[in-house]
C-alpha cells in the first residue's frame, strides 16, 4: 500500500467499514483477458476472523458462468464518501474508507444453508430487519460465497 499511513489494520475498525457498506464490487476473471466488475448488494460474516462475503444471482448468465469457469475473485467496498475543498487554495480531495481483498468463489447447494444466505441478505437490506421473502424463488436463485484470503483497508479523512 503507498500510503501506509492510511492503512487500517485493527479488524474492529475493518468491521465496521464492511457494515457501512452496502454495495460490493466483484472482479471475475474472463477468459477475453479482461477482468469483468459487477457491483452486488452482499452478505457478509466473520468466520474464525476471516471475511466471508455472500451474493446471489439468476442460475444463468455471464457472472454465472464466469464464477463456474474459475472462482478466484476480488472485491472492493467503499463508503463514508465526502468532498473536501478550498477555493482559495484550489484544492480538492475526496474523504473514503475501503476495504479490498481476494479469495475463492464457492456456490452453496445445501438448501438449508441457501435460505440462511439468502436471509441473511435479505435482512441486512430490509428496513425493518427480518423480511420473510418468497420462497418460491429458491429454486431460480443461486447463492455464492466468497472465502476472503487476503484483504486491506484503508481510510482518507480530512
Amino acid at each position: 500500500m503507498r500510503r501506509s499511513d492510511r492503512e487500517i489494520t485493527d479488524i474492529e475498525q475493518i468491521k465496521e467499514i464492511v457494515s457501512a457498506c452496502d454495495v460490493c464490487r466483484l472482479a471475475l476473471n474472463c477468459n477475453d483477458g479482461f477482468p469483468y466488475i459487477v457491483p452486488l448488494n452482499f452478505g457478509y460474516k466473520w468466520e474464525d476472523g476471516r471475511l466471508v462475503l455472500f451474493f446471489h444471482s439468476a442460475l444463468e448468465g455471464r457472472k454465472h458462468q464466469l464464477i463456474a469457469d474459475d472462482n478466484r475473485a476480488s472485491f472492493e467496498m467503499d463508503c463514508s464518501h465526502a468532498l473536501r475543498f478550498s477555493d482559495k487554495e484550489g484544492y480538492c480531495t475526496m474523504d473514503y474508507e475501503s476495504v479490498m481483498g481476494r479469495g475463492r468463489i464457492f456456490y452453496i447447494t445445501d438448501e438449508a444453508e441457501k435460505l440462511a444466505v439468502l436471509t441473511l441478505l435479505t435482512d441486512r437490506y430490509h428496513p425493518e430487519g427480518h423480511f420473510d421473502f418468497g420462497k418460491a424463488a429458491m429454486p431460480r436463485t443461486a447463492a455464492y460465497k466468497l472465502e476472503v484470503e487476503s484483504l486491506t483497508a484503508k481510510r482518507k479523512r480530512g
